[in-house]
């Protein structure tokens, strides 16, 4: 990391009409609530030679013609630590995103919380939680970015805790501030680039891309849109396959068009999710983000025709009831022979991760549509289609199993996967027949819209 800036150097970066919310004002101690022996000095040489009065500024700005409500922590006030007067501030601030329905962005850079405060300090982070919640049910976004250091419990709350993360290369980011680690403990652990790496911030993003990156993300997030996602026309084959057999082998061509170049044709930009807030990421599985199409956002869940991993799966369960509580429609992309069922996957929960993203589906109010653009493999296909919403491409299938497994278990001679596949009825149009998938047809040539009235 450079030098370190002030928190109004950093908002400088991001806004250029940042106004201050007026500050709630109370009584306090000179010493503190603890009486702790010449805490009101160190507060008082803190305030000149920072300017501040506390360790956090809250305002509101554009960024990048977005208004949202700015939290930017100011480290140079006693490490950026949070004590009463902060929880104070950053109440206030977050009532009045609400009142005003406005994104919130803190910029987090602290050291945790104010021991000369003791436990009355602590208990900020229940005030900072429940000021999080109430603004993430009432719909609006909040997007940090982590500065340096982003620790403690200001980093487990206003930082994990939003709903998009980005941080600053080289930033010191993790629970643990660097006093209070072993002594053993690696400090590339401790970094932006391993919290993003262990799926607990979305992105890296050098400062002089913040303010687009940041405004690209408000813009996003704060566009709700109460009709479905069109499913994309097919990028491939526009011919049917002839058999069952014909149906697996386009699916499986090396040739055919994957996630990314659907998600390239379909949207005019977009930014990426990354992910599941539980250690693991999935980025050759799975893809997800939000983007623009036709004018409006829509969220994405699209695998790439790799077995996807429990953190694939966390993640596109993340992204769905993000965007439910935004009230963004959902595009998801089937693609996948399976779910990853080695024994790393087993031991990182890959069932419990698809009945997650079973449930998610399931539940969510905001329309979510489904296109199978590839292969169609299972359970572990079937948790990200949405149910009566969903199509497929004539160069994919969808099948309860693979015709080769389905040949083993029945004891059958490989000469007869090639029937087998015939018999599972996996092509779009054996689907189609049997009201597994909608057609219509952009998506499906040839076979009317006997699915699909009302879903434009």
């Amino acid at each position: 990391m450079g030098e370190r800036r002030s928190a109004r150097e950093f908002l400088a970066l991001l806004t250029d009409d940042f106004t201050e919310l007026p500050a709630p004002r109370g009584e306090q101690d000179p010493d503190g609530p603890l009486g702790w022996p010449g805490y009101g000095a160190a507060r008082a040489r803190a305030a000149d030679r920072t300017g501040e009065e506390e360790s956090v500024v809250c305002g509101t700005g554009h960024v990048e013609g977005v208004r949202a409500v700015l939290l930017a922590f100011e480290f140079g006030f006693l490490g950026g630590s949070l004590g009463r007067r902060t929880g104070d501030r950053l109440e206030a601030a977050y009532a009045y995103a609400r009142a005003h329905r406005l994104p919130v962005v803190p910029l987090v850079a602290t050291g945790g919380s104010r021991m000369q405060e003791g436990m009355l300090a602590l208990t900020q982070l229940q005030r900072v939680a429940r000021q999080s919640v109430l603004t993430r049910r009432a719909g609006l976004p909040q997007v940090a970015v982590v500065r340096d250091p982003a620790t403690g419990g200001g980093w487990a709350t206003l930082g994990a805790g939003a709903d998009v993360v980005l941080a600053l290369p080289g930033a010191q980011v993790g629970f643990a501030g660097s006093r209070v680690r072993p002594p053993d403990a690696d400090p590339a652990a401790y970094t932006a680039e391993a919290q993003v790496a262990a799926g607990s911030a979305d992105a890296v993003v050098p400062e002089e891309e913040l303010r687009p990156t940041l405004g690209r993300w408000l813009r996003l997030l704060t566009a709700p849109s109460g009709d479905p996602a069109p499913v994309p026309a097919p990028l491939g084959a526009r011919d049917l396959p002839a058999d069952g057999w014909d149906a697996v082998r386009r699916a499986r061509a090396a040739g055919r068009p994957r996630a990314g170049a659907y998600l390239d044709a379909y949207f005019g930009e977009r930014v990426a999710l990354s992910g599941d807030r539980c250690g693991g990421t999935d980025p050759e599985g799975m893809l997800c983000g939000f983007g623009t199409h036709a004018g409006r956002t829509v969220a994405y869940a699209a695998q790439t025709g790799t077995a996807t991993r429990p953190a694939g799966y966390r993640t596109a369960t993340r992204l769905i009831h993000l965007a439910d509580r935004l009230g963004i429609p959902v595009l998801t992309l089937v693609d996948t022979p399976g779910a990853a069922g080695d024994a790393a996957a087993e031991g990182q929960a890959v069932g419990p991760a698809i009945a997650d993203l079973f449930d998610a589906v399931a539940s969510v109010r905001t329309p979510v549509s489904t296109l199978v653009i590839g292969e169609g493999g299972s359970g572990g296909a079937l948790a990200l289609a949405a149910p009566g919403a969903t199509w497929a491409t004539p160069d994919s299938y969808f099948s309860v199993i693979a015709p080769e497994l389905a040949a083993a278990i029945l004891k059958r001679p490989p000469a007869q996967v090639r029937l087998t596949a015939d018999q599972l009825r996996l092509r779009p149009q054996d689907l189609a027949e049997l009201d597994v998938i909608r057609t219509d047809e952009q998506v499906f040539p040839g076979t009317g819209d006997r699915h699909s009235e009302g879903r434009m």
